[in-house]
């Protein structure tokens, strides 16, 4: 008597979780609220990813055309595939000593399987997410890109007061 009780109650149970999804799925289905399918490509003028969206690798640069990478290879040790190169060179700096700079910060896209951890382990915050995401070339050398663009410089320490 107590088995066929306690077999009722799991099927009473398991009746009741359906109606409980399908009424959420209802729901939507009767008033959407807010739409989050994107018309793709027909809103590519108009579309707008997310600020966790991750596209490709980028090193911003300001007006100057400077940027924040020191060249200390940390986000190349880091990469699980080598999908980062950094060749450094010396330069003399204002004292005249020599100190590393990078020459080229070469990115593979086609390497990289966006796990983050340049991002998270660069200690000067020097490449971010970038929001590009049209990636499909039948040439797979284009999608290998330097990221420090000609002539741009380290950025200088602004001194705290």
């Amino acid at each position: 008597m107590n088995s066929i009780v306690k077999y009722f109650s799991e099927i009473f149970g398991g009746v009741r979780s359906l109606l409980t999804g399908m009424s959420v799925t209802g729901k939507y289905f009767i008033s959407p609220g807010e739409i989050v399918t994107e018309q793709y490509p027909e809103n590519r003028a108009t579309l707008k990813m997310t600020d966790r969206f991750k596209g490709e690798v980028t090193m911003p640069h300001d007006e100057n055309n400077q940027h924040q990478c020191t060249g200390c290879g940390i986000c190349e040790v880091n990469c699980p595939n080598g999908a980062i190169e950094i060749i450094t060179k010396k330069v003399p700096n204002e004292s005249g000593k020599l100190v590393r700079a990078i020459d080229k910060h070469i990115y593979h896209l086609s390497m990289c399987t966006f796990c983050e951890l340049c991002i998270k382990t660069c200690p000067s915050d020097a490449i971010t997410w970038g929001h590009d995401f049209e990636h499909a070339v039948f040439d797979r050398t284009k999608l290998t890109k330097v990221l420090n663009k000609p002539g741009s410089s380290l950025k200088k320490k602004e001194a705290k007061s």
